[in-house]
């Protein structure tokens, strides 16, 4: 299959790397803006891997033409952080053909909404499959330009769903020699809230803002920076977002029971589960505060989540505080930006029932 990968970052570099080697025909993207990765894949003809996947694959190509990396395209997937999925969107605006089937993963919140609205798509339209899923299927790390290290490829418990849902299923089926423990989703809204993404990395963020400044990040992010006390600030978290779901009729597991599920976690707690996972063994803390643990998961993430449980009428106060606090910290109103939101993604006008039957 002629497969495209939009993004050149740890993930996509991941996707790339274990489609090739399942034998489908791979091009990968990203914009001038990020060189290096892509000109060093490019040179090399190919991806280097050590971890839970390994060796090297073969890329067809790399580079920064758009309408080159869609030649044939039969399945694309969008990989990077929330930010990225407007910007890839706008780039494959009026380029993308009736039959192909795109992929946002991970979605993180609404993210085939978000691709969708920029690509000029309706949301019903299905001549082009427009999926997304629940997390990336890898924890991940570039570990140089052409490189990647995967500490784990997720042995079940990621979701994908198919806006409209009818296709699910046939998505399910297309990707299914790669990622056979792909299960499907009750609904994009089910993708959107089982992503823990918002619920852990701001959590673990703040908890730990002056070891991040004062040592550059030079800990282990889950080992070292999960205490008892970070532990609940999660579950606080948590609890609020499986409270969400209920609302709108969508179960959302707990994350430390669906970190069990993935292979990430040996026990479902909210401390030294994490500390112990085998998932998370080795990963270090980011270098700054400046981060997409912050931008991300907060401004994309948790304040969605935020505006989602105003509209639903369920009260998100942990979600709120850490809003603020990380606001406050970065010198920025995260939720006067308004990244990602309900109405931004134009399903601010629906009942608890209509999102949960998204």
């Amino acid at each position: 299959m002629n497969i495209t990968v939009l993004g050149a970052g740890a993930g996509g570099t991941a996707v790339a790397f274990d489609c090739a080697s399942f034998g489908h025909d791979v091009r990968l993207f990203d914009f001038a803006d990020f060189p290096q990765n892509i000109a060093t894949i490019a040179e090399q003809k190919g991806i280097h891997a050590e971890g839970d996947i390994a060796g090297f694959a073969n890329i067809v190509s790399a580079g920064h033409d758009v309408d080159e990396a869609l030649q044939d395209a039969e399945l694309i997937y969008v990989v990077g952080p929330a930010y990225s999925t407007t910007p890839f969107g706008e780039a494959v605006a009026g380029k993308l053909k009736a039959g192909q089937t795109v992929i946002v993963s991970p979605c993180s919140c609404g993210g085939a909404l978000a691709f969708k609205k920029a690509a000029g798509l309706d949301v019903a339209d299905d001549s082009i499959r427009v999926a997304e899923t629940s997390t990336l299927h890898y924890a991940v790390r570039l570990t140089k330009p052409g490189s990647i290290r995967v500490f784990l490829k997720l042995k079940a418990g990621n979701l994908l769903a198919a806006l409209p849902g009818q296709h699910t299923d046939a998505v399910l089926k297309l990707i299914e020699d790669v990622y056979p423990s792909m299960e499907p989703a009750e609904s994009i809204m089910q993708t959107s809230l089982q992503n823990a993404n918002p619920v852990i990395h701001p959590a673990v963020t703040l908890a730990n803002a002056a070891r991040i400044e004062g040592t550059g990040g030079d800990f282990l992010f889950y080992e070292e920076g999960v205490s008892d006390a970070t532990g609940r600030l999660i579950e606080g978290l948590d609890k609020e977002r499986i409270a969400i779901g209920a609302r709108m009729g969508v179960k959302i597991l707990p994350d430390p029971v669906m970190g069990m599920r993935q292979g990430y976690m040996l026990a479902d707690n909210y401390g030294e589960a994490y500390r112990n996972a085998p998932g998370f063994k080795g990963i270090g803390a980011q270098p700054q505060l400046d981060h997409r643990y912050l931008h991300e998961d907060v401004g994309y993430g948790l304040v969605f989540m935020s505006e989602l449980g105003r509209q639903v009428g369920v009260e998100t106060p942990t979600m709120d505080a850490i809003i603020q606090v990380a606001s406050v910290l970065m010198a920025r109103d995260y939720t006067g930006e308004a990244l990602r939101t309900p109405a931004s993604l134009n399903i601010a006008d629906l009942s608890a029932e209509e999102l949960g039957k998204l």
